[in-house]
């Protein structure tokens, strides 16, 4: 399956964003890519201590217009992120749709982010995703032709125990939505894609955010695919742009047949 996935450096504002994937999209339907897998906060990224304004609100202008990525370029859209409406509350929720614009479901992050370092330059970086989100309470497993799919979103990946359980329910592909900062990017972020590919012997696709999304919030990049050897097929590095790769689905099994840790 040939899929691909979208590193870009998101800012508040919807259309910003929107015009720049719009570009990407375009590209991949024209190398014919089946999927392609959107990061974290794509469609509006905040600057960690409220909200975005632009809150996905049940089928409201804002889901249309993610959807329409989807049916305009007839690709399957998969993991990206917004900021949702939920019973009062504010959900970091990753959409799914197929290419004729039908809900694959979706999935609201779990584990959210917390941390207390300090940058390359010694400032201190306070983020603490609980003052602006709630937690979500159940993973996802969609079908995307022929991958299962488990659902994650950036700090998830530090809880090995949620993709366990999606092998068990047959996953032969894990999306890693990320907006990574760079402190931890640099220490973590490839280590972990790579141990989480691994463990599961299955792909892993990590698209990310990357560059200065605003003046509080600089993200790491280095959107990855990992085969289920642990093998890096691409690193996109800096900058923003659209990766490819195709997955061959056999290597699953191989993996698997290979080293029995299931």
């Amino acid at each position: 399956m040939k899929v691909g996935l979208i590193q870009i450096c998101s800012v508040l504002e919807p259309e910003t964003n929107l015009k720049k994937i719009r570009a990407f999209l375009k590209t991949a339907r024209d190398k014919d890519l089946e999927a392609v897998f959107l990061p974290e906060c794509f469609y509006s990224m905040s600057d960690g201590t409220k909200p975005t304004p632009y809150l996905v609100d049940g089928n409201d202008e804002h889901y249309k217009e993610i959807k329409k990525l989807a049916t305009d370029y007839s690709l399957y859209i998969i993991g990206g992120s917004a900021a949702t409406v939920k019973d009062g509350n504010v959900v970091n929720r990753n959409y799914n749709f197929d290419p004729k614009g039908n809900d694959l479901g979706h999935y609201d992050k779990i584990h959210l982010f917390s941390c207390d370092i300090r940058d390359s330059k010694g400032e201190k970086k306070v983020i603490n995703e609980s003052d602006i989100y709630v937690p979500g309470s159940e993973p996802k497993l969609i079908k995307v032709g022929p991958l299962k799919v488990g659902l994650s979103i950036c700090f998830d990946i530090r809880y090995p125990q949620m993709y366990g359980k999606y092998v068990e329910q047959g996953a032969n592909l894990i999306c890693i939505s990320a907006a990574f900062t760079v402190p931890t990017g640099n220490a973590h972020w490839h280590t972990l894609v790579r141990a989480r590919a691994i463990e599961n012997q299955c792909f892993i696709i990590a698209p990310a955010q990357w560059g200065k999304n605003n003046e509080r919030i600089q993200t790491f990049g280095h959107s990855l695919i990992v085969d289920p050897w642990g093998k890096v097929l691409v690193d996109a590095k800096e900058g923003e742009k659209l990766v490819t790769a195709e997955l061959d689905l056999a290597q699953v099994i191989e993996t698997r047949h290979k080293i029995k840790v299931f």
